[in-house]
């Protein structure tokens, strides 16, 4: 019976009332959490890796939403130029990495090299399996310099994958999102699902685990996967002293009538 209504839950979306009331929240601490990074100066990476679609910048974008830009960045790599080409293969994620009292969200990393890159013949086999031969050891080096990185997988079924692609095709606001790559990657399902399941052999270590989100709900998804996040990290609330405004400069100053031609019109 206990099964019957944990289906039920997740097949139910999360109403939007309920969503925007834990979404702030969470997102309060992930305040307090961006000043506790500053002043402890701790390096915090985390990946979001997915099929297209899986809601990975809407995760991330949610996270960033409250914090300070300059010290939460997003990092989402194009396709690697000539130069990047030659270069040894995380080298341009390296330079991507946080300095002390950063946090750095990658939406996709260098697994895509254990994915699309495995998948649509973008890689040979053997530096495939260098990939996988060097990254336990390479994100075994970052935690122990002192990130600490976190590596969550949004899932998503195949029939859920076609719905937003549809709607994407459907919204002209949303058109750009999905890509001729995109569409390919579709009649490779079963492809990617063999070589996630083997990237996650491989890469799935005690000292960095891999965490998969449920997202077939956009909204629980968020909430669960920034509440997961919080729970890894063991910060604390900075204290910060209570503000108050001054008061405003005395008037001394006649300003010039041409800057009243420099407005906008308020067409609304």
């Amino acid at each position: 019976m206990g099964n019957e209504k944990d289906n039920k839950k997740n097949h139910e979306k999360l109403d939007d009332k309920t969503y925007e009331k834990e979404l702030r929240k969470l997102q309060i601490e992930l305040v307090k959490l961006q000043g506790w990074v500053t002043q402890e100066g701790k390096k915090i990476v985390v990946l979001f890796e997915g099929r297209d679609a899986a809601g990975k910048g809407g995760t991330i974008k949610r996270i960033t939403e409250p914090l300070n830009h300059r010290i939460c960045r997003v990092v989402a790599l194009g396709i690697p130029t000539e130069k990047e080409k030659t270069q040894w293969y995380f080298q341009r994620y390296i330079t991507q990495l946080p300095c002390a009292g950063e946090i750095v969200l990658f939406d996709r990393s260098w697994y895509n090299r254990a994915g699309v890159e495995r998948v649509m013949g973008f890689c040979t086999k053997d530096e495939y399996k260098e990939f996988l031969r060097i990254c336990p050891g390479f994100e075994k080096a970052l935690i122990h310099s002192g990130v600490m990185l976190f590596k969550y997988w949004l899932h998503i079924t195949a029939q859920e994958q076609e719905e937003r692609f549809q709607e994407r095709i459907d919204n002209p606001m949303k058109r750009w999102k999905i890509s001729p790559m995109d569409i390919k990657a579709r009649t490779k399902w079963y492809d990617y699902t063999k070589a996630k399941d083997d990237m996650f052999q491989e890469t799935d270590t005690p000292i960095s685990p891999w965490y998969v989100v449920n997202a077939n709900d956009k909204k629980r998804a968020r909430l669960n996967c920034i509440n997961h996040l919080l729970s890894l990290i063991p910060y604390e609330e900075v204290p910060t002293k209570k503000l108050k405004l001054p008061s405003l400069q005395k008037k001394n100053y006649k300003r010039s009538g041409i800057l009243d031609k420099t407005f906008v019109p308020d067409k609304y």
